[in-house]
């Protein structure tokens, strides 16, 4: 278990469903000799102890497929109990709905990011058009 200082830092680490599977970067953390603590998620990992451990840890991970696994800070250790549902009586925890969304463009960010490291040109797209207010005031006046 990692030793309680100052300098220790939680990351998260987030997979992209079309990534490695959660449970292969798991193993690699495993793998690692450092004292750290890690605790699995729905998402992936997050990795708690010495900030240099917990950043050679993240690196490794990373570089297993660097466009689709994306780490975030965290700012309290695994089972804090400001964090935790055990203390909180159940539920999500806080921050739970807006990570799911974010989990949800990582696939779309994880093939522009691969598109771009490939030199593949961006693709313009006419930006729509506002709506005339003329025809918004039509459209209002024929719902009545």
């Amino acid at each position: 278990m990692a030793e309680e200082t100052e300098d220790n830092i939680t990351k998260i680490v987030v997979i992209s469903s079309e990534s490695i599977l959660p449970t292969d970067a798991v193993m690699k953390v495993y793998e690692s000799e450092d004292s750290i603590t890690i605790k699995e998620t729905c998402f992936g990992t997050m990795v708690n102890g010495p900030r240099e451990a917990v950043l050679k840890v993240v690196e490794t991970l990373r570089s297993m497929d660097h466009n689709h696994i994306f780490v975030k800070e965290r700012g309290f250790k695994p089972g804090a109990e400001v964090r935790c549902r055990a203390g909180r009586g159940g539920g999500p925890r806080p921050g739970f709905h807006f990570l799911r969304e974010e989990v949800n463009m990582l696939p779309m960010i994880g093939r522009a990011l691969d598109k771009y490291e490939a030199g593949e040109p961006l693709e313009m797209h006419e930006a729509p058009k506002k709506l005339d207010i003329s025809k918004l005031k039509k459209i209002i006046d024929s719902e009545f």
